[in-house]
């Protein structure tokens, strides 16, 4: 039997990828503990990751695949491209300061209402029907915010409620909705690990600039004195980036958006427990409780809605489904991939 059809394969490389991202959060503070910025952080990471997938492309190229010019766009593939090149750096930017704010736990799970929003936008915007199962999916992760929110003492790194690291977070989940929203329908010419590569080289080259103008060359160089946090910044880039990117997008291709969406799922629970394990951080009963209301309201509008975007992480984008590897009904129009720059 072919790889491409054994769905457990293709559920296991998806659950891979989710773990993977899951590390973010214990990897980012432990390089902030080093004494390198969160902006600086990001730069590194996606420009690691970035550098990675141009070697992805260049094998694709090689194997008879084409490269797609900012020319050879039309107007909305360039525009939709550019919004979620943005979005992925602004999400990447948002959701690592929150890192450094905030317990790991409560950024991961304050990001993971991003679902709900596209949800509610869809719905807005007269993309999919606001049915009951969408609408008890919204109650129940607005419910789950505010017991996240609320329902600990040790909501903040230093104690008590930090507004702006909440803000943060989901600040984050916004420019992912808005990177699903549009990916749905833009940039579907742009092979995969070319718009990935893309996206993350954006996020890199903001990133390197903000860091420069906020803390100069200093705030970028660090790595080059300190093997064991450049040993760290080459691993987040390689597997926090550009491999569990690539595992993500050929296990989607396996086992479809809906599923892929739910497996994704592992990362906020890896990040969870990771930081437990490394940082110990712990949240509180209520707090847990939220956060289960929030992913299962995830897994609710997954459910109810196979031909919406997939629950991923910013800066992998849309897949090229093939129809041959895809159920039918998962492989409509709307059955775009966004992604998730974390």
């Amino acid at each position: 039997m072919p790889l491409a059809r054994i769905p457990l394969l293709g559920s296991l490389t998806v659950a891979t990828a989710a773990a993977l991202f899951g590390m973010l959060g214990v990897l980012s503070r432990t390089a902030y503990g080093e004494g390198l910025g969160a902006v600086a952080f990001v730069a590194w990471r996606a420009g690691i990751g970035a550098v990675a997938t141009l070697g992805l492309i260049v094998w694709g190229l090689r194997r008879g695949g084409r490269l797609v010019g900012w020319r050879s766009l039309d107007g909305r593939g360039r525009a939709a491209l550019g919004v979620a090149s943005l979005m992925g750096a602004t999400l990447n930017m948002a959701m690592f300061v929150a890192f450094g704010r905030i317990p790991i736990a409560i950024a991961l799970l304050c990001f993971y209402l991003y679902p709900a929003i596209v949800a509610f936008a869809s719905a807005i915007l007269g993309w999919e029907r606001l049915d009951r199962a969408r609408v008890i999916a919204l109650a129940l992760a607005l419910a789950g915010m505010v017991a996240v929110v609320v329902g600990g003492p040790a909501t903040a790194a230093g104690g008590g409620l930090d507004v702006l690291g909440i803000a943060l977070s989901l600040s984050a989940a916004a420019s992912q909705a808005i990177f699903v929203l549009v990916s749905r329908h833009g940039y579907r010419t742009v092979p995969t690990e070319q718009a990935m590569g893309t996206i993350l080289g954006v996020s890199a080259v903001v990133a390197a600039g903000l860091a420069l103008a906020g803390g100069g060359v200093a705030a970028l160089t660090l790595p080059f004195d300190r093997p064991s946090l450049f040993g760290l910044l080459l691993f987040a880039g390689l597997f926090s980036a550009a491999i569990p990117s690539f595992l993500f997008l050929a296990g989607i291709r396996w086992i479809g958006p809906v599923r892929a969406g739910i497996l994704m799922l592992i990362e906020p629970l890896v990040g969870v427990a990771l930081a437990a394990a490394f940082l110990s951080e712990a949240i509180g009963p209520i707090q847990a409780l939220g956060g289960l209301a929030i992913l299962g309201a995830a897994v609710i509008i997954q459910r109810a809605a196979p031909a919406e975007p997939a629950i991923q992480p910013a800066a992998e984008p849309e897949p090229q489904l093939e129809p041959n590897l895809v159920p039918e009904r998962e492989a409509g129009p709307g059955a775009a991939v966004g992604t998730r720059a974390t």
